[in-house]
C-alpha cells in the first residue's frame, strides 16, 4: 500500500497546486517517474487517482511527452492515443477524428476537448467545426489526458466517444519560466514564452503564449499559417483545496489542405492554394451578389475561452467541485475544394484548343490538366457558457456523487458553397478564362448557400456510486438524465425565406456500470458497460430534416462494452482493453445532400505498453486492432460493409534513449515508427486507401542547466500515404496526403 499512498500524495500535490519550484529535486524526480500513473479525467469531481486503479481506459501525456511527439496540430497529438484514428492532414485545424470504430464521414462527432475539465464547446461537431480547432498546444500546457468510453456517457457533456482534457501549468513560490525560438525547413518563425511565480502567499500566476508565422508545410508562396495566443492562469491555494481562474485568447489560422488529384506531378507537397488563387470572388443569393474573399485565411479560430475551477474538501468526507468556462469567437473556413476528376483543357475550353490564365494572362494548351475547384466560404460565430458542479460524499466503503451539468450555446452560420471554376493542376494553379463554366457562374456546378442561426441548451443531472466491496473488488454505477433543447432556423438560398425551422425539446437517460478487481496492488482487471447517446445539434436537423418532420427524435443510441487488464510496475506498464460497441449514426456526402441513417458495430483491442531499462532506454508501444461492420443502413448496398476511413489495425512504436554527457547534462534521442493498415474511402467500400509506414526522429540536447536544443524530423522517408479519398465523390481520383517531410529546430532557455 505504500506505493499507492505515495502516488496519491503526488497526485494531490499536482491537483491542489504544489508547483515544481516548491519541491526538492529528488521529490520532483520521483514525481516525473510516477506522473503517468496519475489521472484526473473520468472521475465526477476531477479528483486524482492512480491510473492502474481506474476501471476505464485512459491515456495521459506529460508536457515532455507532447514535445517528443512534436504534433503539427492539436488533433495530430491524438494519434498517440490507442483506439483513435486522427486525420490531421488538413492543416492547423479542421481535422477528422475517429474513435473505436464509431462511424463518421468527417469532422469529429465523437470527440470532446476540455480545458481544465470543462468542455470548450458543448456540440462536439458542427459542420466545418470540431473541438480541436478551438485549442492550440503551447508551453502553457502541463499535460493531456484522453478517456475513451468508460464513464464518458454520464459525466461532463455526456460524450460517449473520446474526451481529451488539457491541464494548464500553474505557478509556485519561485519565479521560473521558458523562452523558446523555433524555426524549420519551411521557414517557420515561432516564439513561445511562459513565466510563473507568486503574487502573494498561496496566490500564484502563470502567463504565456506564442507568436507564429510560416508559408506552411505545403508551401503556398505566402505566409499561409500565422497566429498568436495568450494565456493567463491564476491559482489560489486554500487550506482545504484550491481554485484557479484562466483566460486564453487565440487568433490562429492556416490554409485548408484538401484532397488533391492523384495524377503525375502531384505529390504530398501539393496545394492548389497560392498567390494566384488566394483571392477570389464568389456569387451568392438570388441576385448573384458578388463578394471577394482571401481564401488564404483557410481554417482557424479567433476567439477566447475564459473560465475556472474550484475544488474543495470538507470534513466528514465531503468534496466539492465546480468547473466552468465561457467560449466566444469566430471559426471560419475558406478554401478551394476539388470537384470531380481532372480533365484535359481541350475537353472544356470554349474553343476546344486553349484558355488563358485569369491572373497572368498566360495561354495554356489543350493538353493541360485542369480540374473544377469550388471557392467555399463558411463564416461561423459561436458562443457557449458551461458549468459542471459536483458534490461527493465518501462513507466507509461507499462514495456517492451528485452533479449538475448545464450548457447554453449558439452558432450563427453564413455559407456559400460551390462557386466552381476550372483551375490548372499545378502548385497554386490559377483559374482560367475562355471556359463557359468559369466565365458564367450559372453554367457550372452547384451552389449551396445558407444563413442560419441556432441556440441550444443542455441540462443534465448525474449521479455516481462507487462501492468498495473488499480491498480488491470495487463496483461503480453512474446515471445521467439530460434535457436537450434546440431552436434553429435556416434560410437556404440567401433569399430571406426560412426553409427549415426547428423547436426541439427531448430528454434522454444514459448509464454506466463497472467492476474493478485488483489482482495485486499494481495490477488488475476491469469490465464496463454503458449506454449513451449522441444528441442532435443544428446541422443534424438540417441534414435530417425529413426524418425530424416525420416525428423522429434524432437521438442516436450508443452501447459499449469494455474488458481490460492493467499492470504498472517500477519500470514497466501494460494496459490492454478489448471493446465492443453498437452505434447509430447519420452521414451526408456533402452539405445539403440527404442523410443516410445506419447502425455500425465495432470490436477490437487496444494495447499500451511501456518498458524502461536500467541503461536509460525506454520503449513504448501502442496499437489498435479493430473490425467494423455496417449492420443496418438506409442504403441497403452498404449493409455488411466495413465502416469508412478507419484502419483495421495501427501501431506506433517509440524508443527513447538518454545519453549522459560530461557535466551532468544529457542528450535524448527518440523516434516513432507508425504503421497503418488499408482503409476504405467510403461506406460503399469502393475505393481502398493503401496502408503506409511513417518514421519520425528527434533529439533533445540539454546544453546547460538553462539552455537546451531540440531537433524534430517528421516523416523522415517522405511517405505519401493517404488519409482520405474524395468524401464528396468517392469515384473521383482525389485524395489527401499525409504531411511531407519537415524538420523543426528549437532553442529554449529556462530560468528559475
Amino acid at each position: 500500500m505504500k506505493t499507492k499512498k505515495l502516488a496519491l500524495a503526488l497526485a494531490v500535490s499536482t491537483v491542489f497546486g504544489t508547483s515544481y519550484a516548491q519541491q526538492e529535486p529528488a521529490a520532483q524526480e520521483k514525481k516525473d517517474k510516477d506522473f503517468e500513473q496519475i489521472i484526473v479525467t473520468g472521475t465526477p469531481t476531477g479528483t486524482a487517482m492512480r491510473k492502474v486503479d481506474a476501471s476505464f481506459a485512459v491515456t495521459n501525456l506529460s508536457a515532455e511527452a507532447i514535445k517528443k511527439l512534436a504534433p503539427k496540430s492539436t488533433a495530430d497529438l491524438f494519434k498517440a492515443v490507442p483506439g483513435v484514428w486522427a486525420e490531421s492532414s488538413g492543416g492547423v485545424s479542421g481535422a477528422n477524428v475517429f474513435v473505436r470504430g464509431f462511424p463518421g464521414g468527417g469532422d469529429a462527432p465523437f470527440l470532446t476537448v476540455q480545458m481544465e475539465g470543462a468542455p470548450l464547446f458543448q456540440p462536439p461537431t458542427l459542420s466545418f467545426l470540431e473541438n480541436s480547432t478551438l485549442f492550440r498546444i503551447d508551453e502553457t500546457v502541463s499535460f493531456m489526458e484522453a478517456l475513451r468510453g468508460g464513464p464518458n456517457p454520464v459525466i461532463s457533456n455526456g460524450q460517449p466517444g473520446l474526451t481529451t482534457n488539457f491541464m494548464l501549468k500553474e505557478g509556485g513560490d519561485y519565479t521560473e519560466g521558458t523562452f523558446k525560438y523555433t524555426t524549420s525547413d519551411y521557414d517557420l518563425q515561432r516564439v513561445d514564452a511562459v513565466v510563473s511565480g507568486a503574487l502573494a502567499d498561496d496566490l500564484y500566476y502563470m502567463i504565456g503564449g506564442y507568436v507564429s508565422s510560416s508559408p506552411g508545410i505545403r508551401d503556398a508562396g505566402f505566409n499561409s499559417e500565422k497566429g498568436h495566443q495568450f494565456t493567463v492562469n491564476i491559482t489560489k491555494v486554500l487550506d482545504n483545496g484550491k481554485m484557479n481562474f484562466y483566460s486564453r485568447v487565440t487568433d490562429d489560422h492556416g490554409v485548408w489542405y484538401l484532397p488533391t488529384p492523384l495524377v503525375e506531378g502531384v505529390d504530398n507537397g501539393y496545394t492548389q492554394m497560392g498567390t494566384l488563387t488566394r483571392q477570389g470572388t464568389i456569387q451568392y443569393g438570388p441576385e448573384g451578389t458578388e463578394q471577394a474573399f482571401d481564401f488564404g485565411e483557410g481554417r482557424g479560430w479567433d476567439g477566447s475561452v475564459s473560465g475556472g475551477k474550484i475544488q474543495l474538501e470538507f470534513g466528514d468526507g465531503w468534496q466539492f467541485s465546480d468547473r466552468f468556462n465561457f467560449t466566444k469567437g469566430d471559426a471560419n473556413t475558406l478554401g478551394l475544394v476539388p470537384d470531380g476528376a481532372p480533365v484535359r483543357l481541350s475537353e472544356v475550353a470554349d474553343n476546344g484548343v486553349s484558355a488563358d490564365g485569369a491572373v497572368t494572362g498566360d495561354t495554356y494548351d489543350g493538353d493541360t490538366l485542369v480540374q473544377q475547384v469550388g471557392r467555399w466560404v463558411v463564416l461561423k460565430e459561436i458562443e457557449s457558457f458551461t458549468n459542471d458542479l459536483a458534490l461527493t460524499k465518501e462513507f466507509d466503503a461507499l462514495k456517492w456523487t451528485f452533479g449538475l451539468y448545464t450548457s447554453n450555446f449558439s452558432a450563427n452560420d453564413w455559407w456559400s458553397l460551390g462557386n466552381q471554376s476550372y483551375h490548372v493542376i499545378a502548385q497554386g494553379g490559377e483559374s482560367l478564362t475562355g471556359i463557359d463554366c468559369n466565365d458564367n457562374a450559372d453554367s457550372c456546378g452547384w451552389n449551396y448557400d445558407i444563413n442560419s442561426t441556432g441556440d441550444g441548451s443542455t441540462r443534465a443531472f448525474y449521479t455516481a456510486f462507487e462501492y468498495q466491496v473488499s480491498d480488491a473488488l470495487t463496483l461503480d454505477l453512474g446515471l445521467r438524465r439530460e434535457n436537450h433543447k434546440i431552436e434553429y432556423t435556416v434560410d437556404e438560398g440567401l433569399d430571406g425565406v426560412i426553409t427549415k425551422a426547428v423547436q426541439y425539446d427531448e430528454d434522454t437517460t444514459s448509464w454506466t456500470a463497472g467492476v474493478n478487481y485488483m489482482l495485486t496492488d499494481n495490477s488488475g482487471l476491469f469490465f464496463r458497460a454503458n449506454d449513451g447517446s449522441k444528441m442532435p445539434y443544428f446541422d443534424d436537423f438540417r441534414d435530417n430534416f425529413g426524418s425530424y418532420s416525420n416525428g423522429d427524435d434524432l437521438i442516436f443510441d450508443i452501447q459499449q462494452y469494455e474488458l481490460g487488464y492493467k499492470h504498472a510496475g517500477d519500470n514497466f506498464s501494460f494496459y490492454a482493453t478489448s471493446f465492443f460497441n453498437e452505434v447509430e449514426s447519420s452521414n451526408v456526402s456533402q452539405p445539403g445532400a440527404p442523410a443516410t441513417l445506419s447502425v455500425t458495430e465495432a470490436k477490437g483491442v487496444e494495447l499500451d505498453a511501456n518498458y524502461t531499462f536500467d541503461f536509460n532506454l525506454n520503449l513504448n508501444l501502442n496499437a489498435t486492432v479493430q473490425d467494423t461492420e455496417i449492420t443496418k443502413s438506409g442504403d441497403a448496398s452498404q449493409i455488411g460493409n466495413e465502416g469508412q476511413r478507419q484502419p483495421g489495425w495501427q501501431l506506433r512504436f517509440t524508443p527513447s534513449y538518454d545519453l549522459e554527457l560530461a557535466g551532468g547534462n544529457f542528450l535524448t534521442m527518440y523516434g516513432t515508427v507508425s504503421m497503418v493498415d488499408d482503409r476504405w474511402s467510403d461506406n460503399g467500400n469502393t475505393v481502398v486507401l493503401d496502408g503506409y509506414t511513417k518514421v519520425d526522429l528527434g533529439a533533445y540536447w540539454e546544453v546547460s542547466e538553462n539552455l537546451n536544443v531540440r531537433l524534430s524530423v517528421d516523416n523522415l522517408t517522405d511517405k505519401d500515404g493517404l488519409t482520405e479519398g474524395d468524401p464528396r465523390n468517392p469515384a473521383a481520383p482525389n485524395g489527401r496526403f499525409i504531411m511531407p517531410r519537415s524538420v523543426k529546430l528549437s532553442i529554449g532557455y529556462n530560468f528559475f
